[in-house]
């Protein structure tokens, strides 16, 4: 019983996280913003959601294919932002216009 409700308790927070990082994407109007919207919903959204999932389920079988699951987007969704951000930022004419852009030289490294 007090599973079923911390269970359904995580899910609703993380569909609330989820609605929230649509409306950011939506919302926002450069590329680079709304990916931070979106990221919302990789990383948090998805971990809530899951962790009420297997927190109704129990642990077995599909605890632990939700919890593959999770991991595998938590490894793929940082490499597939830093590719979307690095073509933006190669391709894009006004990046100055929308963000602050550090000349190579005055970079430390």
């Amino acid at each position: 019983m007090i599973s079923d409700l911390l269970g359904a308790a995580l899910v609703f927070a993380g569909l609330f996280v989820i609605l929230t990082g649509v409306l950011g994407a939506y919302r926002f109007h450069y590329v680079l913003n709304r990916m931070h919207a979106a990221a919302l919903i990789d990383t948090l959204g998805l971990l809530l959601v899951t962790a009420g999932l297997i927190v109704i389920l129990g642990i077995g079988a599909h605890a632990l294919k939700l919890l593959v699951i999770l991991i595998f987007m938590w490894l793929a969704s940082p490499v597939m932002s830093h590719m979307i951000a690095r073509t933006e930022m190669m391709t894009y004419p006004h990046l100055e216009e929308e963000c602050e852009v550090i000349p190579d030289a005055d970079r430390d490294l």
